[in-house]
């Protein structure tokens, strides 16, 4: 496969190499540079997010190969093919920094496409607003990105504070089915002092006041955890209603596993990051019931003339890459479609110009629609809650997508 290819020969060469000077591009390298449009991208193949990363530089390839074969874009009546330059940023903000000025600088790429999550998105997005570079990214959520007057950031998911509060409505609904006030519900939480998860926390935190929901625990998990221990022996005790977690990849996998080793027993489990966890094909028999939460599915009716539905999207993916889709995979799919179009419709391709088309987006595309507000945030888009159930994923937020209903209470472990 080429995108293992590529990712194996990097990592070589990051052995010999400084990481700022390792880059390789995916796309059309025979055609002449005229008749090429290239974008840039660091994005995190080694380090903490190499697993996202690898899913938002799979996304972007899948697209850009996609619209390729397509014929390209036209601009002006002249056809272009796209083409991605990669580096490495090792998922470290100050290297993202680093590569977005030599993308820019040295490279001379006149387009971003964003790396893996806020942190890194955070340290990226001065250096393009400093050289008026338009950046589209897929995986910063943090909702403090679109509070800085930016203009040349756009993005095309959800923002962090909407990801898990989903669960908190959810709750809410089953307490009024059972007749009962939602105040009197209680909860554990627990983030990772990133960011992104302090923002899913803010989520949380608006809606629990909304309905007085009592919060018991309200845990900060380290960067680097490996143990949730501590939290979940207080939920033990405890008893809440909802133990809500949100610590990337690890913090998904962590709650997985330790809430069967521990039998801990909450009616209601939610967390972020499910799918690249891998948590039903690397825990099975113990992720059953879990709330996750996602940007996207395959089983939504959204559909485009590039890709078809969201579950052609997702049948070529695994063609392609032997694996199933995340929503990291469909949202940096998108962020790529979304600057393809703003090239067709731009007056020119210098930066400025791209720019003011990517702020006129208003397309429909399988991974649902795209319409940026005045800050770059994709308004136009909810978040969906998965429940695990069987081992798979179905989407029981909000009811007017939902394939399943919501198992609850969850049942215990003595019984599963």
């Amino acid at each position: 496969m080429l995108t293992n290819k590529i990712s194996a020969v990097a990592a070589v060469a990051t052995i010999a190499l400084a990481p700022s000077v390792v880059a390789f591009a995916t796309g059309p390298a025979q055609a002449q540079q005229s008749d090429v449009i290239t974008m840039g991208a660091a994005v995190s193949l080694t380090g903490k997010y190499a697993s996202s990363g690898q899913d938002t530089k799979d996304g972007y390839d899948i697209t850009v190969k996609k619209l390729n074969d397509a014929g390209g874009v036209t601009v002006g009546g002249k056809k272009y093919k796209l083409e991605v330059k990669y580096y490495d940023d090792e998922s470290t903000p100050a290297r993202a920094a680093q590569l977005a000025e030599r993308l820019i600088q040295q490279d001379g790429i006149k387009y971003i496409l964003g790396p893996y999550g806020s942190g890194l998105s955070k340290a990226m997005a001065p250096i393009t607003e400093k050289y008026k570079v338009p950046m589209i990214q897929g995986n910063g959520a943090a909702r403090e990105l679109f509070q800085n007057g930016w203009k040349y950031m756009f993005a095309t998911l959800t923002t962090a504070d909407q990801y898990v509060s989903p669960s908190v409505e959810l709750l809410a609904e089953q307490f009024k089915k059972a007749g009962k006030d939602p105040s009197a519900a209680k909860i554990v939480m627990a983030f990772e002092n990133d960011p992104f998860s302090l923002d899913v926390r803010t989520g949380i935190e608006e809606l629990t006041k909304k309905y007085n929901m009592k919060v018991l625990v309200d845990d900060k998990l380290p960067p680097e955890i490996n143990d949730m221990a501590a939290t979940l022996t207080k939920a033990k005790a405890l008893k809440p209603d909802l133990l809500i977690v949100s610590g990337h990849e690890k913090g998904a996998a962590l709650v997985v596993r330790q809430t069967a080793e521990m039998k801990v027993d909450v009616p209601m489990i939610a967390t972020s990051h499910c799918d690249t966890a891998q948590i039903t094909e690397k825990q099975p028999k113990i992720s059953d019931y879990v709330l996750c939460a996602s940007q996207w599915d395959r089983s939504l009716k959204f559909s485009d003339k590039l890709f078809g539905s969201a579950e052609d999207f997702a049948k070529l993916f695994e063609k392609d890459y032997k694996r199933a889709p995340s929503y990291q995979v469909a949202e940096s799919a998108a962020a790529v479609m979304v600057f393809a179009d703003a090239f067709s419709r731009a007056k020119d391709l210098t930066p400025d110009s791209v720019r003011d088309a990517i702020a006129a987006t208003d397309i429909k595309t399988f991974y649902g629609p795209i319409k940026f507000d005045a800050t770059g945030q994709n308004a136009g888009k909810k978040m969906i809650m998965f429940q695990v159930q069987n081992g798979q994923y179905k989407v029981v937020y909000p009811a007017e997508v939902a394939n399943a209903q919501i198992v609850y209470p969850v049942p215990s472990w003595s019984k599963r």
